[in-house]
């Protein structure tokens, strides 16, 4: 079997209706393993996308031969992580002489995983993170990303359960030198 050929290019507001999509496929069947109905229903209110990266042009969108695989970005602001629902975000700008940069809202569709996406998108991130001067890169991982992050070199900060989705769910600080 042939490796499908991943093409990059930022995320538009126009391919919102595509992204949520693909979010909802992500959080539905990826997290299965690690959280029950409860979790996973909870997560929806704490996951998703801020379209707050789309308008900053830092979100990117993954196909592999045409097809939406995965989609992903970084921030140069304060919310380490949530969708443009989930309370308490900040669009307040970080240092990068002193505050690490974001990767957020990661998701790979269920029928392209391990394939790729995911370390590309985090690459796409990191290279722009360091253009803009930051230093060190942090995101908040679900139990489903870990493993992905963990070999691409994230090392663990502080587990945290966030239960404002109702129900508590596990999540996984974590951050990277540049």
């Amino acid at each position: 079997m042939t490796r499908a050929t991943l093409t990059h290019r930022l995320a538009h507001r126009d391919d919102l209706e595509a992204l949520r999509a693909l979010m909802d496929a992500a959080i539905s069947e990826l997290q299965k393993p690690f959280l029950d109905e409860r979790q996973i229903v909870s997560s929806r209110a704490i996951m998703g996308l801020d379209t707050q990266l789309i308008d900053d042009g830092t979100y990117f969108i993954v196909e592999a031969d045409g097809e939406l695989a995965g989609c992903g970005g970084w921030s140069r602001r304060a919310t380490l992580y949530g969708g443009d629902q989930s309370p308490g975000r900040s669009a307040v700008l970080l240092d990068p002489a002193k505050d690490a940069a974001r990767v957020r809202a990661m998701y790979t569709h269920p029928q392209h995983t391990r394939k790729g996406a995911g370390r590309l998108i985090l690459s796409l991130c990191e290279e722009a993170a360091r253009s803009e001067g930051f230093r060190t890169v942090e995101l908040m991982a679900t139990m489903a990303g870990e493993p992905l992050y963990r070999a691409c070199g994230y090392e663990p900060c502080e587990r945290v359960a966030d239960d404002r989705g109702g129900v508590a769910v596990p999540l996984l600080r974590m951050s990277k030198p540049l």
